[in-house]
């Protein structure tokens, strides 16, 4: 659950997983933007699943809404706002507990905390090796945003530099040390 994300994003290892072609994927032409400051993905599509929270003694289903993306992330899919909205969830990080109303009462879905300190970790060291890889430095290199073949969904660059951006240096005494913000 992310509260601060505007998209439920689904990773295209989850929906192979799940045994879904990509075939049943809505194209879209729109990028999202937040992963990597200064720069914008394209979803390969999107995708509406039935979602389920409870038991068979109180539960509740909503149809939701996910952008599909071919890249790495360290989560099956990431629930943000629309599905908030949708299941009318209340969230509380502190105690690692989600509440909706279901037919029979309120439903409660938890974690551990061992569990989502894991989760971090791995989210972590997800960044890091996506931080440390081929493709950012790409990012900076590259001065106009890839135009996405629509027809043809490619990964050879998940993410693409949006057009004002500016390059900021943060030590000088290091000019390697560089940030790239974003308007």
């Amino acid at each position: 659950m992310d509260g601060g994300s505007g998209l439920n994003i689904l990773y295209v290892d989850t929906l192979d997983a799940m045994r879904i072609p990509q075939s049943e994927l809505r194209l879209v032409g729109s990028p999202f933007h937040g992963v990597i400051p200064g720069a914008q993905s394209y979803p390969l599509g999107q995708i509406d699943l039935l979602i389920t929270f409870g038991k068979r003694a109180n539960f509740r289903s909503e149809v939701l809404t996910f952008e599909v993306v071919d890249f790495l992330g360290s989560y099956h899919a990431i629930l943000g706002h629309p599905c908030y909205a949708k299941f009318m969830e209340i969230l509380n990080y502190t105690y690692l507990k989600l509440k909706m109303l279901g037919p029979n009462g309120v439903i409660t879905v938890s974690s551990a905390f061992s569990h989502a300190f894991t989760c971090d970790r791995e989210h972590f060291e997800l960044a890091t090796t996506v931080v440390n890889s081929s493709e950012l430095p790409r990012l900076g290199e590259s001065s106009t945003p890839a135009v996405p073949n629509y027809n043809k969904p490619t990964s050879s660059m998940t993410f693409r530099p949006l057009e004002e951006t500016k390059a900021v240096g943060i030590d000088p005494t290091d000019p390697t040390k560089m940030v790239r913000i974003g308007t």
